[in-house]
C-alpha cells in the first residue's frame, strides 16, 4: 500500500474537489497518458493510464471515496478482488465511454472494457424514408392542386404483422448470440483488452431466429407494393417546397414503424411570367400612339386579368406596378405584386397614309435630326 500515490494526488484535484471537478481532472489526464497517444512509450503510459483509472474508481464513487478518505488506500483492500484493480473492476463504464468517445469515437472504451457502442439494436427498427420528385406548372402552383402518386415501397406483411414468422410460430431468440446479434472475440495484451465485434453467424446479425418463416413475406416481416397515395400540394408552392406525408415510407424492421415519403416541389418556367418569390414579372409591348398618348389596357395576369392605365408620354423600358396580383404567399398571408414592362413596338411596314402622317408630325415637332448624349452604351440610370 506504501508504493501507491495518493489518488488525489494522481488526479491532480484538492481533497474538496466536486464530482464534476474530479471527472474533468480525469478526462483531461486520460487523454494525455493513454498508450494510443503514447505510441513511443506505451509501457510507461499502460501504468500510468492504470494508476489514473484506478484512482477515478475510488473518488467518483461517493461511498468508496468517503471510505478512502477516512481509511486511506488500507480501507480500498479487497475493493477490487484479491488481484486488485483490473479493467473489469471498473463501475464507471458510462463516464469512460462518454470521456472517450469525445477523443476517439468510442474505440477507447471497446478496448479496454468491452463497451457495447456501436452495438446494432434487434429491436424494433425505424423504416428508411423516400423522397419523391414532383413537376407542376406555374398555373397549378397558383391555385394548388391534389395528385395522386405511385408509389412502389415495402409495407408491413399483414399475414405476420411484421414479424416474419408464420401463425403459428414465433422468433426464437439466437442461442449464439443471445438476441445481441452480435459476436465478440476477446484478445487480452498486457493492460489492454482488444475486442473485435462482428455479425452473429448464426442469425445473420438478427438477434433472432424464425423457425418458421411467414408464407406471404418469406420470413422479411414486410412485402412490396405500389402505394397510390394522394397529396395536396398547396396554393404558393415554389421550387423546393417540400411536403412530409408519414408513415408512407419503407416498412420498418422487427414491426417497427414505417419511415416517411418527401414529396419535393419543382415548378416549370412559364413563357410569359417569371417568379422572383411572390412577385411575378412579365412585358407587354405597346405602339407609339399608346406611349405618346396614353391608355387604358387590360392584360392577362397569371390566373385572370388586370386593367392598367397607361400616361400619356410614357418611355420603354418602364416598369409599372400591379398590387396583389403576383404569386399567393405559401401559407395563404396575401399575395405578391406584379410587374409589368412596357417595350416599344415599332411597326416594320407602314402604308402610306401612316407614313404621310408621321411625316407630318415629324414636321410638327420641329425635329429634323437626331440629339446625340454622349452616354456610355449600356450604362444605366442612376
Amino acid at each position: 500500500m506504501a508504493d501507491k500515490r495518493d489518488y488525489y494526488e494522481v488526479l491532480g484535484v484538492e481533497k474538496s474537489a466536486s464530482q464534476d471537478e474530479i471527472k474533468k481532472a480525469y478526462r483531461k489526464l486520460a487523454k494525455q497518458h493513454h498508450p494510443d497517444t503514447n505510441p513511443n512509450d506505451k509501457a510507461a503510459a499502460e501504468e500510468k493510464f492504470k494508476e489514473l483509472s484506478e484512482a477515478y474508481e475510488v473518488l467518483a464513487d461517493p461511498k468508496k471515496r468517503q471510505k478512502y478518505d477516512q481509511f486511506g488506500h488500507a480501507g480500498m483492500n479487497g475493493a477490487f478482488g484479491g488481484d486488485g484493480f483490473q479493467w473489469q473492476d471498473f463501475t464507471h463504464q458510462a463516464d469512460v465511454s462518454d470521456i472517450f468517445g469525445d477523443f476517439f469515437g468510442g474505440s477507447i472504451f471497446d478496448t479496454f472494457f468491452g463497451g457495447r457502442r456501436g452495438q446494432r439494436s434487434t429491436g424494433p427498427a425505424r423504416g428508411s424514408d423516400l423522397r419523391y420528385d414532383i413537376q407542376i406548372t406555374l398555373k397549378e402552383a397558383v391555385k394548388g392542386l391534389t395528385k395522386t402518386l405511385n408509389i412502389p415501397h415495402s409495407v408491413r406483411c399483414k399475414e405476420c404483422n411484421g414479424t416474419g414468422a408464420a401463425k403459428d410460430s414465433s422468433a426464437k431468440t439466437c442461442q449464439t448470440c443471445h438476441g445481441s446479434g452480435q459476436v465478440k472475440n476477446i484478445q487480452r495484451q498486457g493492460y489492454s483488452q482488444y475486442i473485435s465485434i462482428g455479425a452473429c453467424p448464426t442469425c445473420q446479425g438478427a438477434g433472432q431466429l424464425i423457425e418458421k418463416p411467414c408464407g406471404k413475406c418469406a420470413g422479411k416481416g414486410s412485402v412490396r407494393k405500389t402505394s397510390h397515395i394522394e397529396v395536396t400540394i398547396p396554393i404558393g408552392a415554389d421550387n423546393g417546397t417540400r411536403l412530409r406525408l408519414r408513415s408512407e415510407g419503407e416498412a420498418g424492421t422487427r414491426g417497427g414503424p414505417s419511415g416517411d415519403l418527401y414529396v419535393v416541389i419543382h415548378v416549370k418556367e412559364d413563357p410569359v411570367f417569371q417568379r422572383e418569390g411572390p412577385h411575378m414579372l412579365t412585358e407587354i409591348d405597346i405602339d407609339f400612339v399608346q406611349a405618346a398618348l396614353g391608355d387604358e389596357i387590360t392584360l392577362n395576369t397569371i390566373d385572370s386579368k388586370a386593367t392598367m392605365n397607361i400616361p400619356p408620354g410614357t418611355q420603354p423600358g418602364t416598369i409599372f406596378r400591379l398590387r396583389g396580383k403576383g404569386m399567393p404567399v405559401l401559407g395563404g398571408k396575401g399575395s405578391g405584386d406584379l410587374h409589368v414592362k412596357v417595350n416599344l413596338a415599332v411597326p416594320e411596314k407602314l402604308n402610306a397614309d401612316q407614313k404621310r402622317l408621321l411625316k407630318e408630325f415629324g414636321e410638327a415637332s420641329g425635329k429634323k435630326s437626331t440629339t446625340q448624349t454622349g452616354k456610355k452604351f449600356g450604362k444605366k440610370k442612376r
